[in-house]
C-alpha cells in the first residue's frame, strides 16, 4: 500500500493551463475518486502520477518519495484504461502476463499469479479466449486482470467503465468495490459520471477548470457542497434553486444579506399538510404540472413563485394538473448560496 501526495502540480498544453497548483493528498489503501465535468483536468492529473504526462511544475510523491521524475515502468503503478488497451494477437492469459514476462518473471509464476487473478475476477474459463471472442464487460475485466496481476501498491482507473452499458456499469462498480476490500491497495478512479463517484469513492475530489473544489466523503460532498458549483454537479436528482422573494423570506440571518440563491434538494421538500415541524417553513404556493413515476417515489415538477421546481413524493400521492398546494421545506437540509461568489453561507 503506498500515500500519495501531489505539490503544487501544474501542466499546461500550450497557453492552455489544465492543473492549476493541485494539491491533494491519498492516504494508503484509500480509493479515492477523481470527479469533474469534460476538460476539468482530472484525466492529465491522473495521466502524470502514472508518469504518462510530465509535470510542469510541481512535485508527485508516493510512500514519501518524489516520482515526479521516474519513468512510467519504475513508478510500481498499474493502469486501467477507458478503451481497454488489449494486444489483439494475444488471448486473456497473454495479456494478463505479460508485464510479469516483461519483469523477467518465471512461466510458472506468471501462470500461478494469472490464475489466481482470473479466479477472483471469474474470467477463468476465457483464459485462451482472444480479444475480440470477448464481450465488452469481459474485456474490462481482462484489462482489470492484468493491471492487478502486476502486484502494485497503486491502481489507477482512467473512466474504464464509460464503454459500458448501464447493466454492466453497475455490475463493475461493484466488483471493483469488492476488489479494493480484498486487496487494499491505492486506488484512484477518474470518472465524469457523479453516480460513480458517489457509489464508489471512499473520498472524492471535485474538479473543475483545472482546480479542486472540493475534497470529502460522499455524504460530505452531497450533504455540505461549498458552492453552486459542487451542489449542482453532484447528485441526482439534481437540486433546485430558487431566488427572490422566497429566499427572502427564509428564517435565516445570512438571507437577508446580499443576494442568495436557495439551494435544496427534492427530497427536502415535502406537500404541506398543515402541519409545521420545529425545523420546517413553508415556502409558499406550489403548482403541479407533471410527474414521473420512479417505483417507491414519483417526481413531481412544478412551479414556485414563477421558478421550475422539482420534488419527491411517494408514489400513493395523487394529484390533479394544475393543482396548487403548500410546499415546505426541511431548513436542515437547506443550502443559501451567495450569489456572486456562490459559496455555500450555511456552512
Amino acid at each position: 500500500m503506498a500515500t500519495i501526495q501531489f505539490k503544487q502540480c501544474s501542466k499546461s498544453f500550450g497557453d492552455l493551463q489544465i492543473l492549476k497548483n493541485i494539491n491533494l493528498e491519498i492516504a494508503s489503501g484509500e480509493f479515492l475518486v477523481l470527479v469533474g465535468p469534460s476538460g476539468c483536468g482530472k484525466s492529465t492529473l491522473l495521466r502524470t502520477l502514472a508518469g504518462l504526462e510530465t509535470l510542469d511544475g510541481g512535485d508527485i510523491l508516493a510512500k514519501g518519495q518524489s516520482i515526479a521524475k521516474r519513468e512510467p515502468q519504475d513508478r510500481d503503478i498499474a493502469m486501467v484504461f477507458q478503451n481497454y488497451a488489449l494486444y489483439p494477437h494475444m488471448n486473456v492469459a497473454e495479456n494478463m502476463g505479460f508485464a510479469l514476462k516483461l519483469q523477467k518473471k518465471s512461466a510458472d509464476e506468471i501462470k500461478k499469479r494469472v490464475n489466481e487473478i482470473a479466479d477472483l475476477l471469474q474470467i477463468s474459463h476465457l483464459l485462451e479466449r482472444k480479444p475480440k471472442e470477448l464481450s465488452g464487460g469481459q474485456r474490462q475485466r481482462v484489462a482489470l486482470g492484468r493491471a492487478l496481476a502486476r502486484q502494485t501498491s497503486i491502481v489507477l482507473f482512467d473512466e474504464p467503465l464509460s464503454n459500458l452499458d448501464a447493466h454492466l456499469r453497475s455490475q463493475m462498480r461493484v466488483e471493483i468495490k469488492r476488489l479494493h476490500q480484498n486487496l487494499k491497495s491505492t486506488m484512484i478512479y477518474v470518472t465524469h459520471d457523479q453516480m460513480e463517484a458517489t457509489t464508489m469513492g471512499d473520498r472524492i475530489a471535485v474538479l473543475k477548470d483545472g482546480s479542486i473544489e472540493q475534497v470529502g466523503t460522499p455524504s460530505e460532498i452531497y450533504h455540505k457542497p461549498k458552492n453552486l458549483f459542487i451542489a449542482s454537479f453532484i447528485g441526482s436528482p439534481e437540486m433546485n434553486f430558487i431566488e427572490g422573494n422566497v429566499v427572502k423570506k427564509l428564517p435565516w440571518k445570512e438571507a437577508q444579506e446580499g443576494e442568495n440563491i436557495l439551494g435544496v434538494r427534492p427530497e427536502a421538500l415535502q406537500v404541506g399538510n398543515g402541519v409545521i415541524g420545529p425545523n420546517e417553513f413553508e415556502l409558499g404556493s406550489y403548482q403541479i404540472e407533471l410527474s414521473e413515476n420512479l417505483g417507491g417515489q414519483q417526481m413531481l415538477h412544478g412551479t414556485l413563485d414563477g421558478q421550475s421546481v422539482r420534488i419527491l413524493v411517494d408514489s400513493s400521492f395523487t394529484f390533479t394538473k394544475n393543482q396548487s398546494v403548500t410546499l415546505k421545506i426541511d431548513l436542515t437540509k437547506g443550502h443559501l448560496f451567495d450569489k456572486k461568489s456562490g459559496l455555500n453561507k450555511r456552512l
